[in-house]
């Protein structure tokens, strides 16, 4: 019976049984999305606790037992005998109060948030440097102008691209190896002394060279805190709020961001040669409180799972979770599914440790290929959108082409207008804090990318206007729309969704593949925009940068299904419909729906793509 329950799911009416319905994880041309206990009978529901709680050398059955019947029916947990109020009010807590949640997991995700901020700092440090470094280190002579015009925009691209190519090439396939030997908490630890260390090392260099190389290590532990902070967020979270506290990566990166603005424009006017130091070496200030919030943290249950340590998995749940009883019922959930896994994707843990075979599996396996396509999609998005033309290249847009003889006043407006940037990405983020759940991540990238094209394409035309004050506020307020509008959508998203994408056993190598496709997009983008810039003018390359919001809008309507508020493990029924499938439901369901209902304003309703089978 217990191995029937994690293939089949039973339909109940009247105590009559029907016969089994089966769920193929790598073609769920049904789109039905299952529990995986739905298949037991109650008799059969107990045996198999106690068979769980013997084999994992667990204690106290009875709170193993009630906690699996509230597995089973969730929605039904007020009619499960021997609940206390205490337990109760937890469970109904879930919807009424959705945030309130005990310390252990706060202090986690206060732990990424510190993270996220150091990469989002990272990457602002040289934002402002740019407009010093090239003239301290001698890409530039006495009077501002290029040793070597010929390779001066490619040396200073590749300088800057630096620490996302290492971690696209290397970095974030390093976070396989480290997070399955060292856990989510040690790859973190890891990624956190190299950016203590070569942040540090940037600021003390005496040549590019010397800055280019620093810039290379210090992308290893980019890479490796990107790939692995969002998922240890995911594992740790409850489902009914993941999306809101996994998008505290972006939220923080935000954040990182405008600290790195800020100190940007605090300490520019500390003397040329040292000011672009203090602006590279500021960003590791947020390394510290990042190496004490990992002392305090647990590790992800998920992991200890996937180790067979579901004694460790259980005292991690327990911190993370308000009762005792909510992390029995998680624990037993998410090892049922685990089963089902291993069993219908051929993950099983005897082939846990084969890095190159989870590699290939992500683009072989169905239900694991569809996942890594829809990853693909949002992560290559938030590099087509142009957000990081911005982020990367604000102030030496708007000191102009002579940016190193640029006046003290000049400076300070560009920082100024590269600051105001980083408060709208901060501010404008929260709102999908609120949102993502109930609303979806795929609805909010709907949402926003036409809305980023149009802007980025009247900003373009903006260029057009003779320099002066009225192009200055005219390109900076389409910007900040632009920025305001990313903020919410394209932002968060990506990183949530890849985080949660990917089954148990390819976590790690699915998120390390995400992320290198982001990284090594931004540090394309990187080496290439200066000499955009120079061949197309601001105006043809921002416009360029609108077409492909119109192209990445297409992609995600078509390649990224939803995956709001469903457990880690019941996105393996979504990613188990056929892409065709996806795709015809798209454009023949949903598109005649959208056009019947805005348009024709008819009162129709849409008929679901997905079916939960009770």
């Amino acid at each position: 019976m217990s191995d029937m329950s994690l293939t089949s799911a039973n339909r109940e009416s009247n105590q009559i049984k029907d016969a089994p319905v089966k769920v193929d994880l790598n073609r769920n041309v049904q789109a039905l999305i299952e529990n995986p206990l739905h298949g037991f009978t109650p008799e059969g529901l107990m045996a198999d606790v106690e068979d769980f709680v013997r084999s994992k050398k667990l204690e106290d059955l009875e709170l193993f037992k009630r906690a699996a019947k509230i597995a089973r029916d969730p929605r039904f947990f007020e009619r499960v005998s021997g609940l206390g109020e205490e337990e109760k009010d937890a469970l109904r807590d879930e919807t009424r109060h959705r945030f309130e949640q005990p310390r252990g997991l706060w202090v986690t995700i206060i732990t990424c948030s510190m993270g996220a901020i150091v990469q989002g700092w990272v990457q602002t440090g040289t934002n402002g440097a740019n407009l010093a470094w090239p003239k301290a280190l001698g890409l530039l002579n006495s009077d501002g102008n290029p040793q070597n015009p010929g390779s001066y925009t490619w040396i200073l691209g590749i300088v800057n691209a630096a620490p996302y190519l290492a971690s696209a090439l290397v970095g974030c396939w390093l976070s396989y190896p480290l997070n399955h030997r060292f856990g989510r908490r040690g790859a973190i630890l890891f990624a956190a002394v190299f950016s203590f260390a070569f942040v540090l090392g940037s600021a003390f260099t005496q040549t590019w060279q010397q800055l280019f190389v620093c810039r290379l290590f210090l992308g290893l532990g980019m890479g490796v805190k990107a790939s692995t902070i969002p998922i240890y967020a995911a594992e740790t979270a409850p489902a009914y709020i993941r999306g809101g506290l996994v998008m505290g990566w972006q939220i923080w990166v935000a954040f990182g961001i405008l600290l790195g603005f800020s100190a940007n424009l605090a300490i520019f006017q500390t003397g040329e040669n040292i000011a672009w130091r203090l602006q590279i070496g500021s960003a590791f200030i947020p390394v510290i409180p990042l190496f004490i919030g990992l002392y305090f943290c647990p590790e992800s249950p998920r992991w200890y799972i996937k180790r067979n340590r579901y004694h460790d998995a259980f005292r991690a749940l327990c911190s993370l979770r308000n009762t005792r009883l909510q992390a029995a019922r998680d624990l037993y959930y998410i090892h049922a599914q685990a089963q089902l896994d291993g069993n219908m994707l051929g993950s099983g843990e005897d082939r846990s440790s084969k890095y190159i075979t989870r590699l290939r599996e992500l683009f072989l396996v169905p239900r694991i290929r569809r996942a890594t396509l829809a990853s693909f999609v949002v992560m290559l998005a938030q590099q087509m959108c142009g957000i990081n033309i911005v982020a990367f290249y604000s102030s030496t847009l708007y000191a102009g082409a002579d940016a190193a003889n640029a006046s003290n006043a000049t400076i300070e407006t560009a920082l100024l207008v590269s600051w105001g940037f980083g408060v709208l990405n901060f501010l404008f983020a929260w709102p999908a804090v609120r949102y993502i759940d109930p609303y979806g991540r795929r609805s909010l990238l709907l949402l926003t990318f036409p809305l980023m094209a149009i802007t980025l394409l009247i900003a373009a035309c903006c260029f057009l206007v003779m320099p002066g004050a009225a192009r200055l506020g005219l390109t900076t307020t389409f910007i900040f729309l632009f920025a305001a509008i990313y903020s919410p959508g394209e932002g968060p998203v990506p990183f949530t969704y890849s985080a949660e994408a990917f089954p148990l056993f390819h976590r790690e190598v699915g998120m390390g593949f995400a992320v290198a496709v982001n990284l090594f997009w931004a540090g394309i983008l990187t080496v290439v925009f200066p000499r955009m810039i120079d061949a197309f003018t601001p105006t043809g390359a921002v416009a360029f940068f609108a077409a492909l919001n119109v192209i990445a809008f297409v992609m995600i309507f078509l390649w990224v299904p939803e995956t709001k508020q469903r457990t880690l493990e019941e996105l393996n029924y979504i990613f188990g419909v056929p892409t065709r499938q996806h795709m015809h439901y798209q454009t023949a369901t949903y598109l005649p729906y959208l056009y019947r209902r805005y348009v024709m304003r008819r009162d129709v309703e849409l008929e679901p793509l997905y079916n939960k089978l009770d």
